[in-house]
């Protein structure tokens, strides 16, 4: 997961049971969850009291005090990554302009029409890969402007699939 601290520093952060790694590198906390969103920790021989003082589950954020100051810190998983690799990542103030395949597959059906207006997380198409059918969806409300697929089509990964107006 990419963890994002005020907008400055980015770290890769992994956990695994209860082992945590950054930036590749194994983190060594002696840990104590205090009460909901408190806990203490112990990192370098420095002890550290940490709060979750708000957070926004749809946008992935939240404001974390650790010892008196506030953080806004963003987190991002492997399925935002993969959006960003399919091109519908929609950042404040960016508007989607196509859809591309997430994986080489066949196009199974097509569920929506040229100029047709679309909400976020509609469906767009079933995409067979690796013998399962996956629903592309809608990554925000728009217009299709172009479909540039058929029914029956086998496409590759990155392949630009609809396009938005």
């Amino acid at each position: 997961m990419k963890v994002k601290v005020e907008d400055k520093y980015d770290f890769d952060v992994q956990i695994i049971g209860d082992d945590i790694e950054v930036n590749g590198t194994r983190i060594e906390l002696d840990q104590r969850n205090l009460s909901g969103n408190h806990t203490h920790f112990i990192y370098q021989h420095k002890s550290y009291n940490a709060e979750i003082i708000s957070e926004n589950k749809a946008e992935k954020t939240c404001q974390v005090k650790v010892n008196g100051n506030i953080y806004e810190v963003k987190l991002e998983d492997r399925y935002d990554e993969l959006l960003k690799r399919m091109g519908m990542d929609t950042g404040a103030g960016s508007r989607v302009k196509e859809v591309k395949a997430p994986m080489p597959g066949l196009v199974l059906s097509i569920l929506t029409t040229a100029g047709q207006e679309v909400s976020k997380g509609d469906g767009l198409m079933i995409l067979e890969a690796m013998k399962m059918e996956n629903i592309i969806k809608s990554p925000a409300d728009g217009t299709i402007k172009k479909i540039n697929i058929l029914k029956g089509d086998k496409v590759e990964k990155n392949q630009i699939l609809i396009e938005f107006e």
